[in-house]
């Protein structure tokens, strides 16, 4: 693991340093915003504006990387991201705070395509696995970091946000000083909603109110906490204890759906959630453990639905539709967390902190039904014909595909033939040690009639 991990090693430090400020940024905004005495209709646009900014950068941030390249785009990314972090002290104003929310996503969609992207570079067949396996424990693990930050400063200062913008501006460091081969070029590939809900309804349809119902409870749940009576520290902990369940629940909910239809596992993960979110908006959590309990049950059974989701698509496409297939559904759940958080904020602004779980609640029993339905027009994939749960192609942290999922020759596929970087050339003592270390594999595998053995290379 530690020779898989090394290349990469300054590459996680500064996805772990990113989304350490970005952790905290997502609690402190809306707890912020209590303080300050903003609207729930105004935290839930700030929130909403956050999604929006992303979806426009998962479209637009290629082609600022194009232009750039991928390191001066990174530099520049993450100078915004920082300096965002501090306009929000600097402007107290809910307009403005949407509008840097907007920036700030458009900011972390173009940060997630250079990272992935170098990722992707780096990944082979024998360890693509267990390298996307740690980036997104990583992510998880910093987020969740980030946003238990909270607990150790006063949410009513300055001194928080600037903690997410020294966390953020730290993570240029480590990729400005890598010594390790740079990223390859961004992929482009036409977004077709039609096709993709032709191809598999209950995969769009499901993303887009998963997108919903996710990206209020990642958004809004600070604020719901504050407003039934939890401490700034017990909001942080409320906040992040979703994130954790979700975590715990991915891999095994994935396994699960690999031995049945897949549409089943998602009724059962709408159908709890509805349930669980029922019973908060019914009978509010009374103490701080009961609360933090439920959330991390929220997460449990919500946070797994868009990886599972996602899988039933891939089973009805063939690998050289998995681009396509995986930016579709990418941006269908981005545009249901931009709906999300203003609708919940709305019903939140009519019936109190309930409201929130109650449009969750509501979103999550229209999808189990629609998935019903789904199940008695159209029979699940044979068997053989299904993917394996896969967590790294799956996980909607980011939107860049691995290479040996798409297809060069696939008109729907257009390789940046922007700035680029040539590795430095061998000398020859260099190429005498890969020799040895290359050459002789090489060479008994071609070695034969109609290769002859390679000629080995000497040093001048």
């Amino acid at each position: 693991m530690a020779k898989t991990l090394n290349p990469i090693a300054a590459l996680l430090l500064s996805v772990a340093l990113m989304l350490l400020g970005h952790g905290l940024q997502g609690t402190l905004l809306p707890v912020r915003a209590d303080l300050e005495g903003f609207s729930e209709l105004a935290v839930g646009a700030m929130s909403s504006a956050y999604f929006a900014g992303f979806v426009v950068g998962c479209v637009v941030a290629p082609y600022a990387i194009l232009r750039a390249g991928h390191i001066r785009a990174f530099a520049a990314l993450v100078s915004i991201g920082s300096a965002s972090a501090l306009l929000y002290a600097v402007i107290p104003d809910p307009v403005a705070w949407a509008l840097i929310r907007c920036i700030y996503g458009f900011t972390l969609a173009g940060f997630y395509m250079i990272v992935e992207s170098w990722l992707n570079e780096r990944a082979t067949n024998a360890n693509r696995g267990a390298l996307m396996s740690t980036y997104i424990i990583i992510n998880m693990a910093a987020i969740m970091a980030g946003q238990l930050v909270l607990t150790a400063v006063d949410p009513s200062g300055f001194t928080a946000f600037v903690l997410a913008s020294v966390a953020v501006s730290l993570a240029v460091v480590p990729i400005s000083m890598t010594r390790s081969e740079q990223p390859a070029p961004i992929t482009f590939v036409r977004f077709r909603p039609l096709e993709l809900y032709r191809t598999s309804p209950a995969a769009m349809v499901g993303c887009l109110l998963i997108g919903i119902a996710n990206g209020t409870t990642w958004t809004l749940a600070p604020l719901y906490a504050r407003q039934i009576g939890l401490s700034t520290d017990q909001a942080a902990y409320f906040a992040s204890a979703i994130i954790f369940g979700g975590v715990l629940a991915q891999w095994p909910i994935g396994r699960l759906s690999d031995r049945m239809d897949r549409r089943y596992v998602l009724i059962g993960l709408c159908g709890v959630t509805g349930l669980v979110a029922t019973l908060i908006a019914v009978v509010a959590p009374s103490t701080a453990i009961m609360a933090i309990g439920m959330a991390a049950l929220v997460g449990f059974t919500a946070q797994p639905a868009y990886s599972i989701a996602a899988a039933h698509a891939y089973d009805h496409v063939e690998a050289d539709g998995f681009v396509e297939t995986s930016s579709g559904l990418l941006l269908a759940n981005g545009i249901g967390s931009t709906i999300g958080p203003i609708t919940a904020a709305v019903m939140m602004g009519m019936m109190g902190p309930s409201g929130m779980f109650v449009m969750i609640a509501v979103v999550e029993f229209a999808l189990a039904g629609y998935i019903i339905y789904r199940l008695t027009v159209r029979q699940a994939p044979l068997q053989s014909t299904r993917t394996d749960f896969d967590l790294a192609a799956t996980s909607q942290v980011g939107g860049v595909l691995t290479p040996e999922l798409y297809d060069e020759s696939d008109p729907d596929v257009v390789m940046s033939d922007g700035p680029h970087y040539e590795p430095e050339p061998l000398d020859a003592g260099q190429v005498a040690e890969a020799w040895e270390t290359e050459g002789e594999a090489l060479a008994d595998s071609i070695g034969d009639e109609e290769h002859p053995e390679p000629v080995r290379p000497q040093p001048d």
